[in-house]
Protein backbone atom coordinates (compact mmCIF):
# COMPACT_ATOMS: atom_id res chain seq x y z
CA UNK A 1 0.00 0.00 0.00
CA UNK A 2 0.91 3.84 -0.15
CA UNK A 3 2.49 5.29 3.10
CA UNK A 4 -0.15 6.85 4.88
CA UNK A 5 0.65 10.74 6.17
CA UNK A 6 -0.86 12.90 8.18
CA UNK A 7 -1.83 15.02 5.32
CA UNK A 8 -3.51 12.42 3.21
CA UNK A 9 -6.17 11.52 6.83
CA UNK A 10 -6.72 15.09 7.01
CA UNK A 11 -7.33 15.74 2.85
CA UNK A 12 -9.66 12.92 3.44
CA UNK A 13 -11.44 14.26 6.17
CA UNK A 14 -12.07 17.45 4.52
CA UNK A 15 -13.53 15.84 1.09
CA UNK A 16 -15.73 13.78 3.61
CA UNK A 17 -16.92 16.75 5.26
CA UNK A 18 -17.20 18.41 2.19
CA UNK A 19 -18.99 15.50 0.41
CA UNK A 20 -21.48 15.61 3.78
CA UNK A 21 -20.33 12.22 5.18
CA UNK A 22 -20.78 12.83 8.64
CA UNK A 23 -19.79 9.57 10.19
CA UNK A 24 -16.44 8.65 8.00
CA UNK A 25 -15.75 12.52 8.58
CA UNK A 26 -16.12 11.67 12.38
CA UNK A 27 -13.96 8.51 11.92
CA UNK A 28 -11.12 10.12 10.07
CA UNK A 29 -11.57 13.00 12.56
CA UNK A 30 -10.57 10.51 15.15
CA UNK A 31 -7.81 8.63 13.44
CA UNK A 32 -6.03 12.35 12.86
CA UNK A 33 -6.88 13.28 16.19
CA UNK A 34 -4.73 10.22 17.37
CA UNK A 35 -2.25 10.61 15.05
CA UNK A 36 -1.46 14.05 16.31
CA UNK A 37 -1.59 13.38 19.37
CA UNK A 38 1.29 10.51 18.73
CA UNK A 39 3.52 13.73 17.26
CA UNK A 40 2.76 15.33 20.25
CA UNK A 41 3.63 12.67 22.65
CA UNK A 42 6.92 11.66 20.59
CA UNK A 43 7.95 15.65 20.14
CA UNK A 44 7.91 15.40 16.44
CA UNK A 45 4.17 17.76 15.57
CA UNK A 46 5.63 19.29 13.36
CA UNK A 47 6.70 16.53 11.18
CA UNK A 48 5.20 13.38 11.93
CA UNK A 49 6.64 10.19 10.33
CA UNK A 50 4.59 7.68 7.96
CA UNK A 51 6.12 5.01 10.34
CA UNK A 52 4.33 6.56 13.49
CA UNK A 53 1.36 7.42 11.27
CA UNK A 54 0.94 3.80 10.46
CA UNK A 55 1.48 2.59 14.20
CA UNK A 56 -1.05 4.81 15.07
CA UNK A 57 -3.49 3.24 12.27
CA UNK A 58 -2.63 -0.05 13.48
CA UNK A 59 -3.49 0.30 17.01
CA UNK A 60 -6.74 1.87 16.37
CA UNK A 61 -7.43 -1.08 14.31
CA UNK A 62 -6.67 -2.99 17.08
CA UNK A 63 -8.78 -1.27 19.42
CA UNK A 64 -11.60 -1.42 16.83
CA UNK A 65 -11.40 -5.02 16.10
CA UNK A 66 -11.59 -5.62 20.27
CA UNK A 67 -14.78 -3.28 20.53
CA UNK A 68 -16.26 -5.62 17.87
CA UNK A 69 -14.75 -8.55 19.51
CA UNK A 70 -16.25 -7.90 22.65
CA UNK A 71 -19.50 -6.12 21.41
CA UNK A 72 -23.12 -8.26 22.73
CA UNK A 73 -25.35 -9.48 19.71
CA UNK A 74 -28.18 -7.91 20.66
CA UNK A 75 -26.67 -4.39 20.27
CA UNK A 76 -26.78 -5.08 16.21
CA UNK A 77 -26.98 -1.25 15.69
CA UNK A 78 -23.27 -0.41 17.92
CA UNK A 79 -21.82 -3.76 15.89
CA UNK A 80 -22.77 -2.25 12.28
CA UNK A 81 -21.63 1.16 13.56
CA UNK A 82 -18.19 -0.78 14.72
CA UNK A 83 -18.18 -2.53 11.72
CA UNK A 84 -18.75 0.32 9.26
CA UNK A 85 -15.58 2.35 11.57
CA UNK A 86 -13.78 -0.53 10.73
CA UNK A 87 -14.34 -0.46 6.82
CA UNK A 88 -13.30 2.95 6.81
CA UNK A 89 -9.58 2.61 9.26
CA UNK A 90 -8.90 -0.51 7.16
CA UNK A 91 -8.36 1.98 4.03
CA UNK A 92 -5.99 3.58 5.88
CA UNK A 93 -4.57 1.37 8.00
CA UNK A 94 -1.18 -0.87 6.83
CA UNK A 95 -2.70 -4.38 6.20
CA UNK A 96 -1.32 -6.88 8.61
CA UNK A 97 -0.08 -10.20 7.23
CA UNK A 98 -1.95 -12.66 9.33
CA UNK A 99 -2.06 -16.08 7.76
CA UNK A 100 0.26 -18.52 9.02
CA UNK A 101 1.08 -19.74 6.34
CA UNK A 102 2.48 -17.34 4.79
CA UNK A 103 4.12 -16.00 7.55
CA UNK A 104 5.41 -19.39 8.31
CA UNK A 105 7.08 -19.41 4.26
CA UNK A 106 8.65 -15.82 5.13
CA UNK A 107 10.09 -17.06 8.64
CA UNK A 108 11.58 -19.92 6.82
CA UNK A 109 12.78 -17.49 4.16
CA UNK A 110 14.51 -15.20 5.69
CA UNK A 111 16.30 -18.07 8.54
CA UNK A 112 17.76 -19.87 5.43
CA UNK A 113 19.16 -16.64 3.57
CA UNK A 114 20.74 -15.21 7.05
CA UNK A 115 22.19 -18.68 7.80
CA UNK A 116 20.37 -19.11 10.93
CA UNK A 117 19.57 -22.76 11.64
CA UNK A 118 15.80 -22.75 13.18
CA UNK A 119 17.10 -24.19 16.62
CA UNK A 120 15.46 -23.38 20.08
CA UNK A 121 18.99 -22.03 21.52
CA UNK A 122 19.27 -19.51 18.39
CA UNK A 123 15.76 -18.26 19.33
CA UNK A 124 17.41 -14.82 20.48
CA UNK A 125 19.24 -14.47 17.12
CA UNK A 126 16.40 -15.91 15.44
CA UNK A 127 14.17 -13.15 17.04
CA UNK A 128 16.57 -10.40 16.27
CA UNK A 129 16.68 -11.72 12.63
CA UNK A 130 12.22 -11.26 11.99
CA UNK A 131 11.35 -9.18 14.02
CA UNK A 132 12.72 -6.05 12.19
CA UNK A 133 10.98 -7.50 9.00
CA UNK A 134 7.29 -7.95 10.55
CA UNK A 135 7.45 -5.08 12.66
CA UNK A 136 4.30 -3.18 11.17
CA UNK A 137 3.78 -5.67 8.39
CA UNK A 138 2.31 -9.03 10.17
CA UNK A 139 0.39 -9.63 13.17
CA UNK A 140 3.53 -10.08 15.62
CA UNK A 141 0.72 -12.78 17.51
CA UNK A 142 0.97 -14.80 14.71
CA UNK A 143 5.02 -14.51 14.14
CA UNK A 144 5.83 -15.30 17.95
CA UNK A 145 3.51 -18.91 17.28
CA UNK A 146 4.89 -19.38 14.20
CA UNK A 147 8.74 -19.02 15.20
CA UNK A 148 7.53 -21.60 17.95
CA UNK A 149 6.38 -24.04 15.59
CA UNK A 150 9.55 -23.46 13.29
CA UNK A 151 12.25 -23.85 16.10
CA UNK A 152 13.18 -27.57 16.95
Amino acid sequence: GINMTLEILQKEMISALKSGNKFRKDVLSTLVGAVKKAGIDNQCRDNIPESLVDTVLIKEQKTMQEMIDTCPAERAETLAAYNEKMKIIKEFAPQLLTDPVEIRASVEAILAEAGIEPVKKNKGLVMKTLMPKFKGKADMGVVNQVIGEVLV
